[in-house]
């Protein structure tokens, strides 16, 4: 029987039986790009928009783009950023061994292929920003992990974005991650059992009969999953949704993730061991785009508010959960770049006036000063690379979690 061509118009762009998938995508590419771009350019900047196609199909696309808009969803000024952080954060910190150790041990994390003394110039810049942000921030504490939100962020945004990125990031969304003790961390992760419960009780009552717990999930929480995905571009696709996402998110996704293997959970044998080993080796094929907004349903339906005394936290204070509505609040005012950009130079051009005014001199500024201005202050492009970061193969999954996280973090799990 022959088929009728169908004829689709979305956006303006007309899409028939022949290759009208891939027509289709790239009309809602285009589409997508557009309404990104005009967020942008809004005046106060479109963060609604921008927090809804980073969580939507495809994210926010390209790394050009991620450049443009992670800045925004977290409220940073890419013509203010902080200097690049001094070799003297290293002298005398109390982290400084731990974090070198980490660093040393994340060559996986690294494109393949990368020439050392390139891996190394970046692992170099990795120990000052994680460094020069504890300094900033004495109330936080290193954790084991930390590094793999940065190492991430630092190959899309470069150094000094990178900086800015991480201390916001670490007063907000992961600071419960950095409290001197695992409590906080624990609390967290005890939110996903109550979500298995609420939509699947079998899956649920199977994993409490194992004694599995929720230690399989920590490091894809403290790392936003950058620690176990070998595909950085399924790392780069859930930063996009985190960014743009309550800081509970990322349970949230564990739990979906937990529930779209339920048939392999079950027809394991109800041991901790073997459940514990099957769960944390995260597969790499997963359907992200499938599992993204299940996790937004989940949360829309189950919000952290009605599942808090089920997870335990009705007697502490989470200060990512208690500080989130005022971070996005602080979000809603941005000027767009262009305008940010106009407003520094004046304000530059009109500080230098008045100091040669001081000074008796009535010359106007030279004309590359603005320019020369640009250069020092203007993001550094970085290339991103494919990388490869899994934890491989498992000989037995509690040893297996300890070799990766050493045996203090495990010690202060129990």
């Amino acid at each position: 029987m022959k088929r009728l061509k169908r004829t689709k118009h979305n956006a303006g762009c007309a899409v028939n039986g022949n290759g009208s998938a891939t027509r289709e995508a790239d009309c809602g590419r285009k589409q997508k790009l557009g309404e990104i771009h005009q967020a942008l350019i809004s005046d106060p900047v479109d963060i609604e928009t921008l927090r809804r196609t980073a969580g939507s199909k495809g994210g926010l696309l390209t790394d050009e783009l991620r450049r443009k808009v992670w800045p925004k969803l977290l409220n940073i000024n890419v013509y203010d950023l902080p200097h690049k952080p001094g070799r003297d954060v290293r002298e005398n910190h109390k982290d400084y061994n731990q974090v070198l150790m980490d660093v040393r041990r994340s060559m996986k994390r690294f494109p393949k292929g990368m020439p050392a003394t390139e891996r190394a110039v970046l692992q170099e810049q990795l120990i000052d920003i994680i460094l020069k942000v504890l300094k900033r921030n004495p109330q936080l504490h290193y954790y084991q992990g930390y590094h793999d939100v940065a190492v991430t962020l630092l190959l899309v945004v470069g150094e000094r974005m990178a900086f800015a990125m991480l201390d916001t990031l670490s007063n907000y969304h992961l600071r419960d991650f950095m409290d001197p003790t695992m409590d906080s961390t624990k609390h967290i992760l005890n939110y996903l059992m109550p979500i298995l419960e609420q939509v699947d009780a079998e899956l649920h009552d199977f994993m409490i009969r194992a004694e599995v717990g929720t230690i399989f999930a920590l490091s894809w929480l403290i790392t936003w999953y950058g620690h176990v995905l070998s595909e950085f571009k399924h790392t780069l696709r859930l930063y996009d949704f985190f960014l743009a996402s309550h800081p509970l998110m990322p349970i949230y996704l564990a739990a979906t993730i937990v529930l779209h293997r339920e048939k392999e959970v079950k027809q394991t044998e109800c041991d901790m061991a073997m459940v514990h080993q099957l769960l944390s080796r995260i597969p790499q094929d997963l359907p992200y785009e499938l599992l993204i907004p299940r996790s937004q349903e989940l949360f829309s339906q189950y919000p952290p508010s009605l599942l808090a005394k089920r997870a335990a936290l009705q007697s502490r204070k989470s200060l990512s959960i208690s500080t989130f509505q005022a971070f996005q609040l602080s979000t809603l005012h941005q000027r767009p770049d262009s305008v940010l950009q106009r407003l520094t130079r004046a304000q530059g051009s009109s500080t230098s006036r008045q100091a040669s005014q001081h000074s008796g001199m009535e010359a106007a500024l030279p004309r590359d000063r603005g320019q020369l201005w640009g250069t020092r202050n203007r993001m550094v492009k970085m290339a991103v690379w494919g990388l490869s970061a899994g934890l491989g193969a498992a000989v037995f999954a509690v040893a297996q979690t300890a070799m990766d996280w050493g045996p203090e973090v495990l010690l202060q799990l129990f």
